[in-house]
């Protein structure tokens, strides 16, 4: 930013400052070492039916002192790859179906994109959720979640909001899968 050029006004625009520069920070770091950052950290091997690419893999980090509220997801996940995969939020194509039913397809409109990315559920390193009825939801979403995740589980986030950007629209899954 110039000296000439004003400063940022809103919350919003200080923060989309400063994940810039932090972006841009970690590229230099990166660029000026010449290797990854996970070159010296030791991985796991994909599963035969897991994660596509031969450069991928992934780790669940479970040290003492930061535990799983549930399983079926993981405190971190340490993952090396060549490539990033950020989905979007999606919901259910239905909006008038029972919660589980919404989850599910949910979970099957984030495969399609992964497919499409040539990826499946085992490249997947976050998710984040955001509920309507967070309280309500919730326990629906850990055990769907289960039949499409597999382990090591990805971290996982879920967020409570009065509304959605849809109309009717409760619940809306974001992923970033690493290939």
């Amino acid at each position: 930013m110039s000296s000439s050029s004003p400063r940022p006004t809103s919350p919003q625009a200080g923060r989309r400052d400063l994940m810039g520069a932090a972006v841009c920070g970690a590229a230099g770091v990166l660029a000026m070492t010449g290797r990854s950052t996970f070159a010296e950290v030791p991985t796991t091997e994909p599963a035969a039916d897991g994660p596509v690419g031969a450069s991928f893999s992934k780790k669940a980090l479970r040290p003492a002192g930061a535990p799983s509220a549930d399983v079926g997801y993981s405190p971190a996940i340490l993952a090396q790859g060549q490539k990033l995969l950020f989905i979007s939020g999606q919901g259910p194509a239905d909006l008038q179906a029972d919660m589980e039913t919404q989850i599910r397809q949910t979970f099957d409109r984030i495969g399609l994109l992964l497919e499409a990315a040539g990826a499946t559920f085992a490249n997947v390193v976050i998710i984040r959720s955001y509920w309507v009825h967070m309280l309500r939801d919730v326990e629906i979403f850990r055990k769907v979640r289960k039949d499409y995740l597999v382990e090591p589980y990805p971290a996982s986030t879920a967020v409570g909001t009065p509304e959605l950007a849809i109309p009717g629209l409760e619940l809306e899954i974001e992923a970033v899968a690493v290939l």
